[in-house]
């Protein structure tokens, strides 16, 4: 369920305080990256020959940027150059601009106009045309969110950097991603999705390894005990959690609990826990030929009557309705 505070995520806000020196676990990191969905917005394929270089303005997502080959240098926001070599990793953080350059030839690189932007079946074209390209880069823009409110990415201040091989298997994926948009066979949509997933769960999985997590840039993951409670929620949406178990399930006061948890997501627990049952509602009204109150079960509700109004604020249609929409092929949008 978007609403306004949604853009007020607290993946990136700075004045939580953190439980120090305690680290996420990995089960409860694999709770969050289970329930974490992927909606592509875009696929761009970057071409920038020798004495060249392309620019982008603001988009309202964050961007995976993956240097397939070539060497060149990127600025993000204006800031130093960072140098770019095969298989380096970059996520863009959202509104944020960038420029891609190859040196050679006069200084400074011409750059590639947007007459030379071309469009096929949703993937974005950027090349200078008769010339052969030096970097070649695959981006994916895209929002990761848990639940319908929780943006992974969303406040993401700084680029994550991550240098990868070509045994990662980073590229396949991006290009099949690729390929699925130009094909346009059913289910391209959940394909390029799942495929972008699996780039992420890569991405967290390294992060885990490295001496620098950038996971624990998001507040989320750096109070350990918040995100305990929080991962609690995303794996079991329907149990019957309240405000006093959730904060004793994080070991803190009811009242320590509900300002942490409140100043991280910007929305109280039994709000961001009422768009978790929503999803679950969601998927198996999707996903299964459950009935509604069994539906309406497993989303924590006793009464049918109680889940259909809040599904209904939540899609603004019947759960009846939107079952029978998305047989269709037609998936509503939360609102």
């Amino acid at each position: 369920m978007q609403s306004k505070a949604a853009s007020k995520q607290a993946f990136g806000r700075q004045n939580v305080s953190p439980t120090v020196g305690v680290a996420v676990t990995t089960t409860e990191l694999n709770n969050l990256m289970q329930a974490l969905d992927i909606d592509v917005i875009a696929l761009t394929e970057i071409l920038v020959p020798c004495g060249h270089r392309v620019e982008f303005g603001t988009i309202d997502a964050p961007g995976i940027h993956y240097n397939l080959c070539g060497v060149g240098r990127i600025s993000i926001n204006g800031g130093p150059m960072i140098p770019l070599s095969p298989h380096l990793l970059i996520i863009v953080p959202p509104n944020t601009p960038f420029m891609i350059e190859v040196e050679g030839g006069s200084y400074p690189p011409k750059l590639i106009s947007r007459d030379c932007w071309t469009r096929q079946d949703g993937i974005l074209r950027v090349a200078a045309p008769n010339e052969q390209p030096e970097i070649v880069q695959i981006c994916g823009f895209f929002n990761a969110s848990l639940g319908q409110s929780v943006r992974l990415f969303g406040e993401l201040r700084e680029p994550v950097i991550e240098q990868f091989e070509p045994a990662d298997r980073i590229d396949l994926k991006l290009r099949e991603a690729m390929d699925e948009l130009l094909q346009q066979e059913v289910g391209v949509g959940a394909m390029t999705a799942s495929l972008l997933k699996q780039i992420v769960v890569s991405l967290v999985r390294r992060s885990l390894k490295s001496s620098q997590r950038w996971t624990e840039r998001f507040s989320i993951l750096a109070d350990r005990q918040i995100t305990r409670a929080f991962a609690d929620m995303v794996a079991r949406p329907g149990a019957a959690h309240s405000v006093r178990s959730l904060a004793h399930s994080a070991g803190l006061s009811r009242s320590a609990f509900m300002a942490r948890f409140s100043n991280i997501f910007g929305q109280s627990p039994m709000a961001i826990l009422r768009d978790l049952r929503m999803r679950q509602a969601a998927t198996d009204l999707k996903t299964t030929t459950m009935s509604i109150d069994v539906v309406a079960l497993n989303a924590g509700y006793d009464s049918r009557s109680s889940f259909v109004r809040a599904f209904r604020r939540a899609y603004n249609r019947d759960p009846s309705d939107y079952r029978r929409m998305t047989k269709k092929g037609i998936v509503p949008k939360s609102i």
